[in-house]
């Protein structure tokens, strides 16, 4: 049981790795369609690079689209609409005309009788209900056929015969005679204007579930092609009918049914192809990112925002509609990956996840190029995140590039430029504004993993900041000393190509750690009494040794990223307070070098190595006396061939050649700071 724990201790970081593997493969494959994959590439308007296809089996032949579109239309112009009857209303429209004529007559004296008024308002209303009356107008052409539901009978009619309320003044001097409507049409008019009321309305449910019953009966076939029927001859354009036939085979090959078997040997394909980009981004990542790959944080960050991206297109494709597939901004992947490691990396995980996302989109061919291409421009155009306008430009030309290659595509398939889906571009346009979302995703990201970017970096190196302020107010020395060390180390980085902002913001912090004793510092003191040379040389060195983990603490304390902490930690190495140590030894005649050596660990990257040699060479500058340029090219010299001699750049991924190129900086700055001015007179 001990030997099963021990080792599952000593290999728990290979393990975590193997589990993140296993568990990304299984969420990759379960969203990947689970149907045959079509072995041809079908592109249109290009020849057919394959040899001879005949048809494996019989299968139907699809509408494309626009021909489905054009009898839905057909349908849409053609379908009879229907009509209720509400029985009700006329019996009730001929009471309410009767009190309102018994009313006038009781007030009014009238030279037609009464009797003879309501025979012909009776005419009149049977003559407008004969059909049915309708008050809302509705877009049918006159001649239209109509069912009308009067109860459980229906009845044909033509839309023109329905009665509109509207006309019926007019309808009125068509029924009534010339002389009748002398003698009772104004009555008439107001009379009926007030009791006439419509009796027929859109049955609109029923219109509508009519309307999709016929639709939805449309036949999605035109054709059956036969087995072992010649579908395309090598080389052969692939467009009209050859195109939807092989779009054809391509959706009956990707529906059919598959049995336990087949699925079974389609998961373990899935399974190999799947493994294998996982197994090459391990490669990659140990043999050209060794930091990354043994720091398990930054693994499942990667490869969490791989399958977060799988998991986002196939939503789209499989929820929303492939039409959608351009929306998600798959350009935020590079972008963030670049953000918080580097641009190759992130290039590198992005085709990755593009050769994933083959398996999940339709016209992969085209989906691909795209996006590799717009993950290129992205590498190419994305710095110095932190500033705004950056990111805006480099998400306008990622857009540009998008319209550019679709464009490009359309007029390959198609030959012109008619019927061009206009709406994709607008897919473009919402993707770059998507992509925009980079920034507090990175926040966000910093906050959960525990990463750092520039973004951060840029906050951290504001000297108005309250941990500087701090440090400017209690060790004004150390704070003048940490911005001469950072303006030192940011040159030096420029030149190698290491990160920047990194060093700077580390050299900004690398000597917090004086401020609870600041005056026990030579930077801080005013006068040219030193406390350190009154006390042992033993515990002299313990106090300057102790200002490093002095400095994590309050770090930590601070939650300052650990990538800024590590140059705390690293600043001196495992190097020897050897003023002290040369004291004691001269005092006592021996001296132990482990009380008198900070305990490490030696630099392990460029900048934390650049910061080693810019915090030794400006403290050690000001010693000298009358500096010249001789003077300050040998003193630099001798302090970096020391540290290279003692071994503190070993771990360090830093070349002798980087070295001497730092060296160049470091002496040509220290000469602009120390160079003789003109005595001016008093």
């Amino acid at each position: 049981m001990k030997k099963i724990f021990a080792f599952l201790t000593e290999n728990q970081s290979h393990i975590y790795k193997t589990f993140l593997f296993v568990m990304s493969t299984v969420l990759i494959i379960y969203m990947l369609p689970k149907g045959g994959q079509f072995k041809y590439d079908i592109q249109k308007g290009k020849p057919w690079q394959y040899e001879n296809l005949y048809a494996p089996f019989s299968f139907t032949i699809k509408k494309d689209q626009a021909t489905i579109e054009k009898e839905e239309n057909v349908i849409r112009e053609t379908s009879v609409p229907y009509f209720n009857v509400d029985k009700s209303i006329k019996a009730s429209g001929k009471q309410e005309f009767n009190y309102l004529l018994d009313q006038i007559y009781n007030d009014t004296l009238f030279d037609v009788s009464k009797s003879k008024m309501l025979r012909i308002s009776n005419r009149v209303f049977d003559d407008i209900y004969k059909t049915g009356v309708i008050e809302k107008i509705y877009n049918y052409e006159p001649d239209r056929l109509i069912y009308i539901r009067n109860g459980s009978e229906f009845s044909q009619s033509t839309y023109a015969r329905l009665f509109s309320i509207q006309d019926l003044t007019t309808k009125l001097e068509a029924t009534v005679s010339e002389k009748e409507f002398e003698d009772v049409g104004e009555v008439l008019v107001k009379l009926l204007g007030r009791t006439v009321k419509a009796n027929i309305s859109l049955d609109t449910k029923y219109t509508e579930e009519t309307l999709s019953s016929e639709i939805a009966s449309i036949n999605p076939n035109r054709g059956v092609i036969e087995k072992g029927s010649r579908i395309i001859a090598k080389g052969e354009v692939v467009e009209g009918d050859k195109f939807q036939i092989l779009n054809s085979l391509k959706d009956e090959y990707q529906s059919q049914i598959w049995n336990q078997s087949n699925y079974y040997w389609l998961i373990i394909g899935y399974s190999l192809l799947v493994s294998l980009v996982f197994l090459m981004l391990f490669l990659f990542l140990k043999k050209y990112r060794p930091a990354i790959y043994t720091n398990n944080t930054k693994v499942t960050f990667i490869f969490f925002n791989v399958v977060l991206m799988v998991l986002l297109t196939t939503i789209v494709v499989k929820e929303i509609g492939a039409a959608y597939v351009y929306v998600v901004p798959l350009c935020i992947l590079p972008l963030i990956l670049k953000a918080f490691f580097d641009p190759r990396l992130g290039l590198f995980v992005h085709v990755l996840t593009i050769l994933l996302l083959g398996f999940v989109v339709p016209n992969s061919f085209e989906f691909m190029f795209l996006q590799i291409i717009a993950g290129v421009v992205t590498i190419l155009t994305v710095s110095e995140l932190y500033r705004r306008a950056n990111l805006f430009i480099s998400v306008g030309q990622i857009t540009l590039i998008y319209i550019i290659g679709y464009f490009a595509f359309y007029i390959i398939h198609e030959g012109n430029i008619k019927g061009m889906e206009w709406t994709t571009y607008g897919y473009f346009i919402l993707c770059g504004l998507a992509t925009l979302f980079a920034h507090p995703l990175i926040y966000f990201y910093e906050k959960i993993f525990g990463l750092v970017s520039d973004v951060s970096l840029l906050e951290l190196s504001d000297t108005n900041s309250k941990l500087l302020k701090e440090l400017a107010n209690k060790a004004p020395g150390t704070f003048h000393h940490s911005l001469n060390v950072a303006n030192l180390a940011e040159a030096a980085a420029n030149e190698i190509g290491a990160n920047a902002m990194l060093i700077r913001v580390g050299a900004l912090y690398h000597d917090i750690g004086k401020m609870p004793n600041p005056t026990l510092f030579t930077e801080n003191q005013v006068n040219s009494v030193n406390t350190l040379n009154e006390i042992e040389p033993k515990e002299s060195a313990t106090i300057i040794i102790d200002h490093v983990i002095n400095g994590i603490e309050i770090a930590r304390k601070h939650n300052l990223p650990d990538r800024v902490i590590d140059f705390i930690r690293t600043h001196h190495g495992t190097s020897l307070v050897y003023y002290f140590y040369k004291k004691e030894l001269d005092a006592k005649g021996a001296a132990n070098e482990a009380d008198f050596r900070y305990p490490g660990p030696t630099p392990f990257s460029k900048e934390t190595a650049i910061l080693m040699m810019a915090d030794s060479v400006e403290a050690a500058s000001k010693s000298l006396k009358e500096p010249t340029s001789t003077k300050i090219d040998a003193f630099v010299e001798k302090i970096i061939d020391a540290q290279l001699a003692q071994g503190q750049f070993l771990n360090a991924n830093i070349t002798l050649k980087e070295i001497q190129l730092i060296k160049k900086v470091l002496k040509k700055k220290l000469n602009n700071i120390y160079h003789l001015r003109v005595e001016y007179p008093e």
